[in-house]
């Protein structure tokens, strides 16, 4: 895709512990150079199937140590020559990756994007993120949470460029405010019909409930009302929706960018927007809602 493409910046997904750190800062490096600068990164902590790929399990204190390590090691093997680290989850001797990230300006490597609401989450990207991505939280929610990782940077001492911040939500655009709405409601209601199918004579439940801390608090918000702020639909968490998919931000073009416009104003300059199915919807969110963002 990105050979393909001219400015399209792809947003890579890594996990520390299904790679190693020098390894991917040299594969992260190629593409960096073959692409002109256009890589981001974003590094995932939460838990998943990670005996499948050879991981262990691990406490929560300790995944979020072994990323902190992960991406103090990954950020060095960018910027620097003969690295040698020794750390309790990851080392390298006299290590230097070719070919070198050029710096463009301020950007001296791919930004690292992170997420995790948990505390230890946050103590990570406090100090070594560049842009922490948060979910379909309301506004109060992430005015909170931004000032206090900005406070928290302060107090542990944060060594790099003030932290960034972002949002990742669905966007559900339609023509209209009515039509955005009816066809979100009908959606809903066919998950909805497919839980209460699969449930069978058991209470059915959300896969994704009890997992991650930001996932939980998705989840509650249903309990605040279905609809929060001007447009952020909660009930999809109720029938199997999870991650980026739990809220959604439902509308026209212009109630979508007039909420995201808020979100804006408190802080967040990232957005990652979209709606499924992607092939379909990506065309509607490039016509009809990107052009009322830009500028």
């Amino acid at each position: 895709m990105a050979c393909r493409t001219s400015t399209f910046e792809p947003l890579v997904a890594v996990r520390p512990g299904y790679w190693r750190p020098a390894n991917f800062a040299a594969a992260a490096a190629t593409l960096d150079h073959l692409t002109g600068g256009r890589v981001r990164v974003n590094i995932v902590s939460g838990k998943d199937d990670l005996a499948a790929y050879g991981d262990s399990e691990g406490e929560q204190a300790q995944r979020y140590d072994r990323t902190r390590e992960f991406m103090q090691l990954v950020r060095r093997l960018w910027t620097e020559e003969r690295v040698t680290y020794e750390g309790e989850h990851f080392s390298v001797s006299d290590s230097t990756v070719l070919p070198r990230i050029a710096p463009r300006g301020d950007r001296r490597h791919p930004r690292l994007y992170f997420g995790g609401a948990s505390a230890a989450a946050e103590r990570v990207a406090a100090t070594e993120a560049d842009v922490q991505l948060f979910w379909g939280e309301p506004l109060d929610g992430v005015r909170e949470r931004i000032e206090r990782l900005r406070a928290l940077s302060r107090e542990l001492g944060r060594e790099h460029a003030p932290l960034e911040f972002g949002l990742r939500v669905t966007t559900f655009v339609r023509d209209t405010t009515d039509e955005a709405w009816a066809e979100a409601e009908a959606r809903v209601a066919e998950m909805a019909a497919q839980a209460d199918a699969g449930a069978g004579t058991r209470a059915w439940q959300n896969p994704y409930r009890g997992e991650a801390v930001g996932q939980q608090r998705l989840f509650d918000l249903a309990s605040r009302g279905e609809v929060l702020d001007d447009n952020l639909y909660t009930t999809p968490g109720r029938y199997g929706a999870g991650g980026a998919g739990t809220t959604w931000l439902v509308g026209s073009p212009a109630d979508v960018a007039k909420s995201l416009r808020k979100y804006q104003d408190i802080g967040v300059t990232h957005f990652v927007l979209s709606d499924t199915p992607y092939l379909r919807e990506i065309e509607r969110q490039g016509e009809q809602l990107l052009p009322l963002l830009r500028g």
